[in-house]
């Protein structure tokens, strides 16, 4: 993974880093981008804050309004990220681009021959891809939604689905092996955090 920009748009809170939510399960791309985020904040020096991860990214925003972590990492490929922007509890803090970890078309090892017109899990963000990886034998397929890269990669393990469309971390994790090309996604990633009243009083 790249990290190629980094942008501290706030001064974080006088709380501190003290933890870093983010969508999970483990092996998902913004677990490592909340990695990133949580060891570039500390400094050079510094420790690291906990990464916290969520089912969903609204789960982990429920969690920075209640104080529980200090900032959220969202991928800005997240279709309702615009809630994250609009609402008055947050602020953007900082925003950087990194490449996802590499993202393919894994199978469960052993698993019988993949069908002529597979079902593939898959997050709906990166879900165009699969057009780029799929063989050019498989004519047709179909998409089945999952909550997040590590969810595809265990509907793939338990059979729920032929290929999940997920990442090298996930097809470790989950015992899977690609059977497509790989290649990082290019993304931007915003940071949140507790909003600060600017004493005003407008």
């Amino acid at each position: 993974m790249t990290l190629l920009s980094f942008t501290t748009l706030l001064h974080p809170g006088s709380d501190g880093t003290s933890a870093v939510g983010t969508l999970g399960p483990p092996g998902t791309s913004s677990e490592v981008a909340a990695t990133q985020f949580a060891r570039r904040s500390a400094g050079p020096d510094g420790p690291a804050a906990a990464v916290r991860l969520f089912d969903t990214y609204e789960e982990a925003g429920a969690a920075l309004r209640a104080a529980d972590v200090a900032h959220v990492v969202v991928a800005n490929a997240y279709k309702a990220i615009n809630h994250f922007y609009m609402d008055p509890a947050l602020e953007l803090t900082n925003v950087f681009v990194m490449d996802t970890p590499l993202y393919g078309l894994a199978v469960r090892r052993g698993a019988t021959p993949v069908p002529d017109s597979p079902t593939i899990a898959t997050h709906p963000a990166p879900e165009p891809i699969i057009a780029q990886l799929l063989s050019r034998k498989h004519t047709t397929h179909k998409v089945l939604h999952s909550t997040s890269t590590s969810a595809a990669a265990r509907a793939a393990l338990d059979g729920t689905a032929d290929l999940a469309l997920t990442t090298g971390p996930c097809a470790a994790l989950y015992d899977l092996e690609f059977i497509s090309r790989t290649r990082p996604i290019r993304m931007v990633w915003s940071v949140f955090a507790r909003s600060v009243p600017d004493g005003s009083g407008a």
